[in-house]
């Protein structure tokens, strides 16, 4: 069997095979607790503080300057939490920008919830970072400017050492989540000015949870957790010293070798933009055309649903261009960029890494030419047999919301007090229980399902078998159903449509 082709390095990457070596023996024989003052624990803490050179090297600070942790997300939230409870009697406004990464964007919201204000700065349609939008929302009791060095959607680079000059000249600090650009472009806290910055070790094929937060000397931040004096009193908890390892050795490799990996990446993306724009004359490229990662494409099809695409592509690993927001069809980084609707669902990213070669990039092409002509004659032929599967998206239950999503629309519903109410919202179900009498009750039910079948009767049966089971798990008898269907493209061609409801009639 073929091994599937990688191009979603921006999500995450292998471990290099230097890396695996170095952090081993951290795990089969030097398992010492660096806190230990015999050999076992001596040898563990002189990994950690050369994995510390090696990653304060890479980023041109001092050792001290460094602090591990468990991950891009730990990191921002120690940067963010950190300097907002440490700075607080000073001001409690924080500026971010409108296309940061959640592990940026919540942390800002759980700030604002807490006490402080946040603003956000928008972008153009490249997604770059207005310098002046974010200066014109610098205030008395601004303590924080959270700008990241490269988008993880689009690949935009942006003008952090600039908007950073910009901070220091008000007296506030600059913080920027660089997991997207390290082992892509240099980052150096000396020239990009910044007070703190954020790494992910996967991301620069290290492990999973690790990374790194970079905090300039004199910069005071709260430690948001608590425990022992681990990593300067700063990061409580026994070091994970084989991945600590790893990461160092990682970015040791991007210290020597990163123009070579920048070229190698960027000849394979550009390779990869050329194949497309030659197979769809009309694709989009979203981001900025010369402020750019050199390993990031992202590609809107105009009219197509790249979810759609996706799920006839299965030999090429790359994503959507994100997730896309139920009520406006765009990501949050689509939305600030403005990026118009026919593209927004189209999008989609592709990402090259250390490993990707030309083959793979002509195959790749091939395979997502492939999927978008028939997702393409489906929206352009008329009299074609439609098939549901081209529309439904996931496997079985896949369009259910997630219980989280549910939770967090049921929260600011008013809750229902009447005794003759058994079972509402509050129990985060789809179903409702109404008493009617002693003896009776009604049972009312609401379910989302995709079943993943071509035969329009069957789908509706089974989503109806769905649904009912709701009623039937309560206790209840079937009184009344209703069962729609939408498909989720555009502009469904309406004699395509007729023969969807035709054939569903004819079986019914």
């Amino acid at each position: 069997m073929t091994k599937p082709i990688y191009l979603d390095y921006n999500a995450t990457t292998p471990i290099d095979r230097e890396v695996a070596d170095a952090m081993l023996p951290y795990i089969t024989e030097f398992f010492g607790n660096p806190s230990s003052t015999h050999s076992y624990g001596i040898k563990a803490r002189l990994a950690i503080e050369k994995a510390r050179e090696q990653t304060a090297a890479m980023l041109n600070c001092m050792p001290y300057e460094v602090l591990f942790t468990g991950g891009g997300t730990e990191s921002n939230n120690m940067a963010l939490k950190g300097v907002a409870y440490a700075n607080k009697e000073k001001g409690r406004h924080i500026i971010i920008s409108a296309v940061e990464h959640p592990a940026v964007a919540e942390v800002a919201h759980y700030l604002q919830e807490n006490g402080f204000d946040v603003s956000v700065a928008g972008v153009d349609n490249h997604g770059l970072v207005d310098q002046q939008a974010v200066e014109s929302l610098i205030r008395p009791g601004t303590i924080l400017i959270s700008v990241m060095h490269a988008n993880n959607e689009v690949g935009t680079i942006q003008p952090v050492k600039e908007i950073a000059a910009i901070a220091h000249k008000h007296g506030i600090l600059m913080h920027t989540d660089a997991a997207q650009s390290v082992g892509k472009i240099p980052v150096d806290v000396q020239e990009l000015g910044v007070d703190l910055l954020s790494i992910a070790g996967h991301k620069l094929y290290a492990p999973k949870g690790v990374g790194a937060l970079y905090i300039r000397r004199g910069t005071r931040i709260e430690k948001y957790m608590h425990g022992a004096n681990h990593e300067q009193d700063m990061r409580p908890g026994t070091e994970n010293v084989s991945h600590i390892v790893a990461l160092g050795k990682a970015c040791e490799l991007v210290r020597l070798n990163l123009d070579k990996y920048a070229a190698d990446m960027r000849d394979t993306r550009n390779r990869l933009a050329e194949g497309l724009k030659n197979r769809f004359p009309d694709i989009r490229v979203n981001g900025h055309p010369e402020k750019c990662l050199p390993n990031t494409l992202n590609v809107s099809f105009k009219n197509m649903a790249a979810g759609t695409i996706l799920e006839g592509l299965k030999d090429v690993a790359v994503s959507a261009g994100a997730a896309c927001h139920a009520s406006s069809g765009k990501s949050g980084t689509f939305e600030a960029m403005n990026l118009p609707s026919e593209f927004a669902l189209g999008a989609m990213r592709l990402s090259t890494g250390r490993y990707t070669t030309p083959e793979e990039v002509d195959r790749a092409v091939e395979l997502i030419a492939e999927a978008a002509q028939v997702k393409e004659i489906i929206n352009n032929a008329p009299g074609v047999a439609v098939k549901i599967t081209e529309f439904a998206h996931g496997m079985g239950c896949g369009c259910k919301m997630r219980p989280a999503d549910l939770e967090f629309i049921l929260k600011d519903l008013p809750q229902i007090s009447t005794p003759n109410v058994l079972v509402s919202a509050e129990h985060r179900d789809d179903a409702a229980v109404y008493r009617i009498s002693d003896e009776e009750a009604i049972v009312q039910t609401v379910d989302f399902f995709t079943p993943m079948v071509d035969d329009p009767y069957s789908f509706g049966a089974i989503a109806a078998a769905n649904a009912l089971s709701d009623v039937y798990a309560m206790g209840a008898a079937p009184l009344f159903a209703l069962n729609m269907v939408a498909f989720p493209v555009e502009n469904l061609p309406l004699d395509i449509l007729k023969e969807i409801m035709r054939g569903a009639s004819d079986k019914a």
